[in-house]
């Protein structure tokens, strides 16, 4: 979240700066008639340090801030040198115009820097095939729409920088309006993005920790193979084998919480039982009488239950709450949750309160 704060206060402090220059608050004020920090140059690797740190890849890649922020500081320190070369220029006019020329050389070179790590964060996550992890998590999604956000964020600046030297670095600041508007917009929703995403991750850390303490109930398995075990096409010796692999199984899996592991797979399962995963389906399909898949589901279902009747998490977000049961995002959870209750979440908290 460092790195994110970092990303949002870098794109404020540029236009920030942008809307100080464009009403002459600086110029002709101090010393030096100029200066013009480049945080631009910092947001993308601000952008690309979070990323790594946020999908847990630190291992895999570089610290590029390490180069980047020497090379913010020399940028700084060459531009003040270039305007002291250049402060014996009588005509302001003049010192605009190839003070205009520097920043955009400047500008040019921070924008090739910063596209170049964005294409190369993207082909980090697509050989490190991230991106379907990305797009099945709810936490993740919104990672691939600020790559989506980030892409019209370039076209935009692209536009201005062309235009701007197309003018001859004069009278182009209308080229950068529709930048600041969406760097603008872009910075709040960095911002909900944020505070959503910390609020759910204190909230996740909290039930995980309340789940951590809690014993596991058996007592719903029990009555899975009573009710569910008449299947004649089998003998009743091989049945009553079933059912003893079943209770092992679904004690492993009850006893350990795995249904609370949200890509946890008949091939999880197989690696940590003596069953391979068509023996474990076969098993669980006779003594259960429904998929494996749907066998987890009912155990997050009623998990997701217990959490949402417990007064201690009434002002806790849906979304927390379908995690830590589970589910891999929100919209899963009400789908399976309605499938099962018949009401949705929020509903089924609702009349549970009501009621008490």
């Amino acid at each position: 979240m460092l790195y994110l704060n970092l990303l949002i206060l870098s794109i404020s402090l540029n236009n920030i700066q942008s809307w100080a220059l464009e009403n002459k608050l600086f110029q002709h004020k101090f010393a030096l008639d100029y200066i013009q920090v480049p945080w631009h140059f910092l947001a993308m690797p601000f952008l690309y340090m979070f990323l790594i740190n946020y999908l847990n890849i630190t291992a895999k890649t570089y610290n590029l801030l390490k180069i980047v922020i020497p090379l913010f500081i020399l940028s700084i320190a060459a531009q003040i040198s270039f305007v002291l070369y250049y402060s014996n220029i009588k005509t302001n006019t003049y010192q605009d115009f190839i003070y205009e020329r520097y920043t955009s050389i400047e500008e040019i070179i921070s924008f090739t820097i910063s596209i170049s790590l964005f294409i190369y964060s993207y082909y980090l996550l697509k050989k490190e095939k991230l991106f379907p992890k990305i797009l099945s998590y709810d936490n993740l999604k919104w990672v691939n729409t600020f790559f989506k956000l980030s892409s019209l964020g370039y076209i935009l600046w692209i536009s201005a920088l062309v235009i701007k030297v197309s003018l001859n670095f004069k009278g182009f600041m209308f080229s950068y309006y529709p930048l600041r508007i969406y760097t603008t917009v872009l910075i709040y929703w960095l911002g909900y993005q944020g505070l959503r995403q910390l609020r759910i991750l204190k909230e996740r850390q909290h039930i995980r920790q309340e789940i951590s303490t809690t014993p596991p109930s058996f007592t719903e398995s029990q009555q899975e193979i009573t009710l569910n075990s008449n299947n004649h096409s089998i003998s009743e010796e091989q049945l009553e084998k079933y059912k003893e692999y079943f209770s092992e199984i679904d004690y492993l899996i009850r006893s350990e919480k795995k249904f609370l592991l949200a890509k946890y797979t008949l091939q999880n399962l197989a690696s940590e039982s003596d069953f391979s995963p068509s023996t474990l389906s076969l098993i669980i399909n006779t003594i259960a009488n429904k998929s494996f898949i749907d066998y987890l589901n009912e155990m997050r279902i009623e998990q997701a239950k217990k959490l949402l009747t417990n007064p201690n998490y009434e002002k806790y977000t849906i979304a927390s709450i379908g995690l830590e049961s589970g589910f891999n995002s929100k919209s899963t959870f009400f789908t399976v949750f309605k499938k099962h209750t018949g009401v949705t979440p929020f509903t089924y908290r609702n009349q549970i309160l009501l009621i008490n």
